[in-house]
């Protein structure tokens, strides 16, 4: 006798594939907003659970993706606002003026030292291949605004990566 499943246990299995498939994605997006690997974690957990509590009311499985990563922006945001101005404890240094500014290494690096919205919009458009309009709408900005981030975010790279070479 075989078990047919039901449409609960369906949609279990189909938010689990969609956040399976898309979990890096959902980790970069949270951590271009936060500055720790522990609290893109924290937001994306936040995110999932909250995803899912509104599973139901997805229309189109198709558009699951750009969902999530709203999702996860919000609740990065959320964490950031409720944090306030954090300084961990490995950056003290650095800010106590011990050391100079290290360059970065690698192209990954360099993002993570962009400044949150510019690093933000550069993760959507070009790690998670949003379009401009897409970006906006999860970043909840306009168009012309992505548009200028990721212009002076590439700037801002060359700059990072030219210290890098030199």
């Amino acid at each position: 006798m075989e078990l047919v499943p039901t449409a609960a246990e369906r949609a279990r299995e189909q938010f689990s594939a969609v956040v399976t498939q898309h979990g890096r994605s959902l980790f970069r997006a949270a951590r271009a907003v936060l500055d720790s690997d522990a609290d893109a974690e924290d937001a994306v957990g936040e995110a999932v659970l909250r995803a899912w509590q509104a599973w139901d009311r997805l229309r189109t499985p198709e558009a699951a993706r750009a969902w999530l990563l709203k999702i996860v922006v919000n609740c990065a945001c959320e964490l950031r606002k409720k944090q306030g101005r954090v300084t961990y404890t490995d950056e003290l240094e650095r800010l106590a003026g011990a050391a100079e500014e290290e360059p970065a290494h690698g192209l990954w690096e360099a993002v993570l030292r962009l400044p949150e919205e510019q690093r933000a919009a550069v993760v959507l458009y070009y790690y998670e291949e949003l379009s401009v309009a897409e970006t906006a709408k999860t970043l909840g900005v306009a168009q012309g605004t992505v548009k200028s981030r990721l212009s002076r975010a590439r700037e801002r790279l060359r700059e990072l990566l030219n210290e890098e070479e030199s």
